[in-house]
Formats: structure tokens, C-alpha cells, sequence
């Protein structure tokens, strides 16, 4: 594509010297430096941990034909234009013209969609597959971009090029508009998609403006990156600015600021008797077998039977059916749909371990104080007065450090025993995340606990002294399949893991 074509659309920018652009034909895009190809574009992005500029000589080794680079980088002498003589393109902020340029790339694929955007801290994963599969349901082709992959209506979509086992909730613009273009050839009308707070904040989706979007809840978790819950909040009401309407959980106290804050039209979700407009009502949570309710609107009634468990998937479930209703799908399919659909891997998932043993092993993806408190919450619905609840845990690495005492609480507070360990320390050592965590256990009157620093020792301890009737929770990790730590990325499945140590303690 001649590189006068790729930015032709993109107003916000200011030349350098490309008196030439008309001539240049550009052969891809890039952002680092390594994977540049001869011919490509390649994009200096001032990184949260590296500034890319640096690299622009083994850019140009390696054949780059034209630069993108920051009017910050001009200004200050780091980028010299005199210095080259092929294009430089300058931007305010590189970061946001490569979402455009990637945009432009790819056909401009967002315009040829309808996306649907879920944000909050809790649930996204499952009310994006929730829509996905009531539309699909309903005869309506969408595609699905989230914490667990992507796929279209036909089949899973894996474009990842740099760390197979690297997956970010939003993918960067050079996947996101790459798995969108894919969803299109597939004959994909709408797409869900799973929208952070990092991705709104580092501009991953600003070309897009979505058909609708959904806002699960607000509860602490990255303010490492944010700072406050006021800016965590601010970062995750921009999806608004981007959307044609809105979904919101009004039994959230964020949600109901968020309704006040924005102007678009909303449908606002309450399962606590809120006066709204969509409620959830005659609600009976039935443990394992699931939740039973009545959603009541002026314009849909239906009695939603799903086998999800847990009082926070009557929101979820409720979200996900006023949404794909808004888009077009018959109460039919969202009954259908919402009736089979028996969860995601990893959220709350039950191992399939032998029918001969008598405790139950869940693995879960709770890894912020208000899902571990979810999760226990509903382990306890499901459990006899004789079933102890045993809960693995930890908490990551080089993230806020403010929650861990908040979790150790909250864990040893619910469970019968809890075993603290580790979960992707990344640079810390594994003893002082553990540290943190301890010291929001005392004076807890709960249960007891033990510390395994190891988790995959961890794992072992609790298959080894699994009692009669337990209820094993396996929390943090849920659907990946590898650890971080300070030596880098290993794969590690906590499925596995456990069925090792069954077959070792319990025989085939």
C-alpha cells in the first residue's frame, strides 16, 4: 500500500519531510524494532517501560522505509529529521496513530462491524461470551475478542505473533484490527469484545465506535497503573464516549454515577429492586444446579433458567440478554441460549477427576478482592454443612500491592483453610508477595491456613489431604496455562497439575 493511501484518512497528524510519500510503498507496519521487515513502517512508540525511538537505527538496518515517531521526540532532539532522508511522519502521541494505522491497514474492518464493548472489573469475560452466544443463537453471526481468544461464529482466530502464550484481554492494534478483518471474511456481522482500562487508556480502540456497550461493575484491581478508583473509573467511562448506547448494572454504585455521567441512551440492570428499567426479580439462586429468575422490562419478559452458579451471574446473565435484545435477538434465543450455555473455562470450572472420589476440585480466574469474595460466596451456597471449603490463592507480582492484605482477609475470613502460595510474582520474590498478604490475616476469625510457596507444592498439599466431602478452589489463574516469575514464562496447567497428583495419591 502506498504510504499517501494508509494515511490519507488520518487528519490529527503533521508531516515531516515526506515530500516523497506519494512514491513509497509500504510493506507492513511495525512497532518493534526486531521484526522489522524491508519496506515496513515502522512505529516509535514511547512504551510504559521503553521509549522505541532508541531503536530506530536497527529499524532502518533492517529495511524500514518510513517512520512514525512523536512531536515530543522532535522537539527534543531524540529524533533528528535532518538526520534521514525517508519519510518521518510525526504524531502527538504514536500510540494513538497506530490504532489508526493499523485501522487503515486492515480496510478499515470496524466500519464494516458492529462491535459490542464490555468493560468493568468483574465479569466481562462472561457477559462478552453470554452475547456471543445469544446472538449466534439467534442467527446473528458475531465474533468474540476477550481474556480467553478469539473466535467468529465458525471457528477460533489466533493471530499472535509475538509470545504464543501471551493473550491480553484487548489485543494491541496490530491484532485487534487484524482478528476483525478475519471475523469480516468470515461473514461476521457484530463483534463482542472484552475493553480494559489499559486499552482505553492506551488508546487501543479509538477508531472504533461501538453499536452499544455493556458496564459489569467496579470494584479494586490495576492501580498500579491508574493510581485511584477516580481514575480508574474515568479510564473505563471513555468506552461511553465511544458508544451509541448503553447496558449498565445500576445495583453498582459506580454504574449508577456512570448513568448520570453519560448522555447516550442507557438501559440500566438492577437484581437488588432498584426502580429501572430492566430488573431481575423472583430470583432463586440453586447452588451447582444454577439460577432461576424473572427479567421484567417494559418491552421483554422471560423466565431466565441458566446453570451458572453464583448471584453474580443473575447480573451477568441479565446484561448479556438486554444487550442482545437491543441488537435484535427473539426472547426465544436468549432463553435458549442462556439455558445451555454451562460457563467458561476457568470461571469456576469443575475438574472432571474420578466420580469415585468424594471431594470436587474448581479452578477459578478470582484475582481481586471482590471476585475471591464472589467465589467463596458461592462455593458456600452450594456446600453441605459438612463440606469445608478449601481455597489455594495468591497474588501476582509488580501489580498493586494494596489488595493483598485485603484478599488474605477476605480468604481466611470465608474458608474453612486456605493455602496461600504464589501466582505470577513476575519480578518480586514469591516470600514477599506472601508477606503482604499475611498481614491482613490477623485477628481474622475463620479459618485456618497454610503457606506453600511453591503452586504447584501447593496443589499437591491440598490433592494429598483432600477430606471426605471438600470443596477445592483453585483461585487466580483459571484459564491460563502458564507462571510468570522473575526467570520469565513457563508453562504451567493447573488441569494437569491436578490430575497428576490424583492419579500419584488416588490411582487411575
Amino acid at each position: 500500500m502506498l504510504l499517501e493511501k494508509l494515511l490519507e484518512e488520518i487528519s490529527f497528524f503533521r508531516f515531516g519531510n515526506l515530500c516523497t510519500a506519494e512514491n513509497i510503498e509500504i510493506t507492513g507496519i511495525c512497532s518493534v524494532s526486531s521484526r522489522v521487515e524491508p519496506g515496513n513502517l515502522f512505529i516509535a512508540i514511547e512504551g510504559l517501560h521503553t521509549d522505541a525511538h532508541k531503536f530506530i537505527p536497527d529499524a532502518l538496518r533492517r529495511g524500514a522505509a518510513a517512520l512514525v515517531v512523536s512531536e515530543s521526540a522532535i522537539k527534543d532532539g531524540r529524533v533528528r529529521a535532518e538526520d534521514y532522508s525517508l519519510p518521518i511522519i510525526v504524531f502527538d502521541d504514536t500510540r494513538r496513530a497506530a490504532s489508526y494505522i493499523y485501522s487503515a491497514w486492515h480496510g478499515y474492518p470496524q466500519r464494516r462491524l458492529k462491535l459490542i464493548g464490555v468493560t468493568g472489573t468483574n465479569g466481562k469475560t462472561s457477559v462478552s461470551r453470554l452475547i456471543y452466544e445469544i446472538l449466534n443463537t439467534a442467527d446473528i453471526p458475531c465474533g468474540l475478542i476477550g481474556t480467553t481468544g478469539s473466535r467468529s461464529h465458525k471457528r477460533a482466530i489466533d493471530i499472535r505473533p509475538r509470545d504464543p502464550r501471551a493473550n491480553m484481554t484487548t489485543p494491541d492494534p496490530e491484532e485487534l484490527y487484524a482478528i476483525l478483518s478475519e471475523m469480516i471474511g468470515d461473514g461476521c456481522e457484530y463483534a463482542v469484545m472484552e475493553v480494559t482500562s489499559h486499552a482505553l487508556s492506551l488508546s487501543k480502540v479509538a477508531p472504533i465506535i461501538f453499536e452499544l456497550s455493556v458496564f459489569t461493575n467496579l470494584s479494586e484491581d490495576h492501580l498500579d497503573f491508574h493510581g485511584d478508583m477516580d481514575s480508574y473509573f474515568l479510564a473505563k467511562a471513555r468506552l461511553f464516549d465511544l458508544s451509541l448506547r448503553a447496558v449498565i448494572n445500576y445495583d453498582d454504585r459506580y454504574g449508577r454515577i456512570l448513568a448520570d455521567k453519560i448522555k447516550i441512551p442507557i438501559s440500566a440492570c438492577s437484581a437488588e429492586g432498584r426502580e429501572v428499567d430492566r430488573a431481575a426479580e423472583d430470583v432463586h439462586i440453586l447452588g451447582e444446579r444454577g439460577i432461576e429468575y424473572k427479567l421484567t422490562s417494559r418491552d421483554l419478559r422471560l423466565r431466565v433458567r441458566s446453570p451458572l452458579s453464583g448471584s453474580f451471574n443473575v447480573m451477568n446473565t441479565m446484561q448479556a440478554a438486554v444487550a442482545a435484545y437491543m441488537l435484535g435477538a427473539d426472547a426465544a434465543s436468549i432463553k435458549e441460549a442462556l439455558a445451555h450455555f454451562g460457563g467458561i473455562g476457568g470461571r469456576l470450572e469443575r475438574l472432571k477427576i474420578r466420580s469415585s472420589l468424594d471431594f470436587s476440585v474448581f479452578i477459578d480466574y478470582a484475582h481481586t478482592p471482590d471476585a475471591l469474595e464472589n467465589l467463596l460466596r458461592t462455593a458456600r451456597s452450594f456446600a453441605k454443612s459438612e463440606n469445608r471449603i478449601v481455597l489455594l490463592f495468591g497474588c501476582g507480582g509488580d501489580r498493586e500491592k494494596q489488595k493483598r492484605a485485603m484478599m488474605g482477609k477476605i480468604a481466611v475470613g470465608m474458608a474453612d483453610h486456605t493455602v496461600i502460595t504464589s501466582d505470577n510474582s513476575r519480578s518480586e520474590e514469591p516470600s514477599e508477595i506472601i508477606r503482604d498478604i499475611l498481614s491482613g490475616v490477623g485477628g481474622c476469625f475463620g479459618g485456618t491456613y497454610t503457606v506453600i510457596e511453591s503452586r504447584r507444592d501447593a496443589i499437591e498439599y491440598v490433592i494429598k489431604n483432600a477430606r471426605r466431602g471438600d470443596i477445592i478452589l483453585l483461585a487466580g489463574k483459571g484459564h491460563e496455562e502458564y507462571e510468570i516469575d522473575s526467570l520469565g514464562v513457563h508453562p504451567f496447567s493447573e488441569r494437569a497439575i491436578v490430575e497428576e497428583f490424583v492419579e500419584k495419591y488416588y490411582g487411575r
